[in-house]
């Protein structure tokens, strides 16, 4: 049986060794829709379709975690998150 440690006031338990992390969906942060043979995905041709999308506005260069990731990564360190899905 493990140890419960309360997360908050409310009354919720997370068992010990618990680690709150962070995660990306790839379309909406990754960018570089077009770089290093990467290849059209399903929503690269939707949102470059004329009238899919409100303003024609595409995921091409999204957050640009591609080329950032380094940084990404540094202020995830920074804020102390401990685990990351991409």
């Amino acid at each position: 049986m493990c140890n419960l440690m309360p997360a908050s006031t409310n009354g919720i338990f997370f068992p010990d060794g618990f680690r709150w992390g962070v995660a990306t969906s790839a379309y909406q942060i990754e960018g570089a829709w077009n770089e290093d043979g990467k290849g059209e995905s399903i929503w690269d041709r939707f949102s470059h379709a004329a009238g899919n999308i409100k303003n024609g506005d595409t995921g091409d260069v999204a957050c640009d975690h591609y080329h950032r990731y380094k940084e990404d990564v540094a202020l995830m360190k920074e804020l102390g998150v401990q685990t990351y899905r991409f």
